[in-house]
């Protein structure tokens, strides 16, 4: 695994530089209605998507009952097709997976469904301070290309204390995550790289609970922040890009930004941030969003001394709530005020389709703006 996730990480920075100068297909306009499947998804996944799991049939069962024709998720990936070119669906019956699950490169087009993100759980709890390095506690790690997951939660129960512990990993290209949830404390989801989109899905954590550098785009989902450890500060978001020509960064378009119950009795002393500069190139846009009272008002944070603060570019556009207000945010050079003409460039449509590196979704979304 970490050969694969090393490999790609080398050459994304130049092919990311390079392909933007070939040009791009736009969605036509007959596309460009709200809940439409983009046109790259194929009529078998808009198909199984739109369907309900009555009148679905997998290609193979998983139920730890034993009325499927696997008992974990690990044993039916052993019958995926490498390298298939059809969807290979697995659903995942109702109960809690303890397992941590690796989508294979060669695990190409596999479709994950479940009963509901309370309901199939996949469940691990690999953290660093117990000598896992970060990128291998995930419990779920997916760099197969073209997965899709839905009505799946995925956990990681390692706790505040355990320090960094992936519960989602994903370096999948054209991977899309619908009416999903990802519970962990740091570093909760891993959007490694290549092309995301996440859609209606709650992602929960305390620090830098959403980071890495993918051309990712989430849609109405919801980003709840945890109570942390005592004297901590909890920071949404961490973006990566190391390369000022990378065509990536983190997209929260209609989303809400709200504290979790565990947060609330705290919020009024627990500083709350949007994000921060993992790497030089940091890039994060929030538009069209709820951000509730617990984000402080400066908004962003330093990730340590003046590092990415004049290279980053962080932009908060058309929010909406109690914590949304900008004139006493942080003026960094980095921290830039654009106007919605300018928000066009990271809508689903031109983001994400106009770009190389892009999330591949097959769930309804809204091209534009709302």
């Amino acid at each position: 695994m970490s050969k694969a996730l090393n490999s790609s990480s080398a050459m994304t920075s130049n092919a990311l530089a390079i392909l933007p100068s070939l040009g791009r297909r736009l969605l036509s306009e007959d596309e460009g209605e709200r809940g439409q499947f983009p046109s790259w998804v194929g009529n078998d996944k808009r198909k199984l998507l739109a369907l309900s799991m009555a009148d679905i049939k997998p290609d193979v069962t998983v139920a730890q009952d034993g009325s499927g024709k696997y008992k974990t998720i690990t044993q039916a990936l052993g019958a995926v097709p490498k390298k298939g070119n059809a969807t290979f669906m697995i659903y995942i019956k109702e109960g809690v997976y303890k397992e941590n699950v690796m989508v294979e490169r060669s695990m190409t087009n596999v479709m994950m469904l479940g009963d509901g993100p309370t309901k199939t759980k996949i469940t691990g709890s690999l953290n660093y301070v117990d000598g896992t390095p970060t990128f291998k506690t995930a419990t779920l790690a997916v760099v197969g290309d073209g997965f899709i997951g839905k009505n799946l939660g995925v956990e990681n129960t390692a706790g505040a204390a355990k320090h960094q512990a992936v519960a989602l990993l994903v370096q999948s290209d054209k991977s899309v995550f619908y009416l999903c949830q990802m519970d962990g404390y740091q570093d909760t989801l891993y959007t490694h790289t290549k092309r995301q989109f996440y859609r209606d899905c709650t992602i929960s954590g305390t620090i830098d609970f959403v980071f890495g550098d993918a051309a990712v785009v989430f849609q109405n989902c919801l980003m709840l922040v945890r109570k942390p450890m005592a004297n901590q500060q909890c920071i949404v978001t961490a973006q990566g890009r190391k390369d000022r020509h990378e065509a990536t960064g983190i997209v929260l378009h209609n989303c809400t930004i709200s504290a979790d119950p565990t947060l609330t009795s705290a919020s009024t002393t627990t500083r709350s941030y949007l994000g921060r500069p993992w790497k030089e190139y940091s890039r994060t846009i929030i538009m069209q969003s709820r951000i509730d009272g617990l984000i402080n008002q400066e908004g962003w944070l330093p990730w340590g001394g003046d590092f990415g603060l004049t290279t980053c570019f962080y932009s908060e556009i058309g929010n909406r709530g109690p914590g949304a207000a900008t004139t006493k945010r942080v003026t960094w050079k980095g921290y830039k005020k654009v106007d919605l003409a300018h928000a066009q460039k990271y809508t689903v449509k031109q983001f994400i389709q106009g770009k190389t590196w892009l999330p591949k979704t097959g769930v309804p979304f809204t091209p534009g703006l709302m």
